[in-house]
């Protein structure tokens, strides 16, 4: 298991995608709850089709979303982690690295979004030394800027965009975004916050 580890936690292991996952994603993908800040739910195929993106920049970038796992159970609880999107048609602020995650519901609430959040923020400032990173969400999506917030990250709204994937007119296509320097973490990890 050690092998497949990217980064360990408290509560936590961080790790590369294993085809055991894909089972676990796509039920979470497909739960209209835990999609209802998305354009729509996946099926079981473009569950799979995003993991094996998630794989391809991971060996490309060195980073990804990549699987959060309970240590104490083995438990599969979604994903968390760096990305630089790709989106057919770039975003305002590109280039650019998005944390991001997505957590089934049974583990909503426990903190293991900012947990792992902070441990890749930890990675992306310290270790491949990023300028800023960046998240985004649509406005609706409360328990996720509340995420955002808990990190360190600091809503820009000169910066909130429609997503481009989307036509302008669509429910979810509105996003804030919301920033977070390697100055401000460096300020952060020393107490000067």
């Amino acid at each position: 298991m050690t092998e497949n580890i990217l980064m360990e936690t408290e509560r936590l292991y961080l790790r590369t995608w294993q085809d055991k996952d894909i089972g676990p994603f796509a039920e979470m993908c497909a739960d209209p709850e835990v999609m209802r800040y998305f354009p729509d739910v996946m099926t079981r195929e473009k569950s799979r089709d995003l993991v094996l993106r998630c794989i391809e920049k991971q060996e490309k970038d060195g980073f990804c979303m990549a699987p959060v796992e309970v240590k104490s159970t083995g438990e599969f609880l979604g994903f968390v982690g760096l990305n630089r999107p790709t989106y057919a048609a770039p975003l305002p602020f590109e280039p650019c690295v998005e944390i991001g995650w997505r957590l089934k519901q049974s583990s909503w609430g426990k903190g293991y979004a900012s947990e792992a959040a902070n441990a890749w923020l930890r990675f992306g400032f310290e270790t491949i030394e990023l300028d800023e990173i960046v998240a985004f969400t649509i406005p609706a999506n409360e328990p996720s800027q509340k995420v955002m917030q808990r990190i360190g990250m600091r809503r820009d709204p000169d910066g909130d965009f429609l997503h481009p994937s989307l036509p302008e007119d669509h429910p979810v296509a509105p996003h804030v975004l919301y920033r977070l320097s390697r100055a401000d973490w460096n300020k952060r990890e020393n107490g000067a916050v």
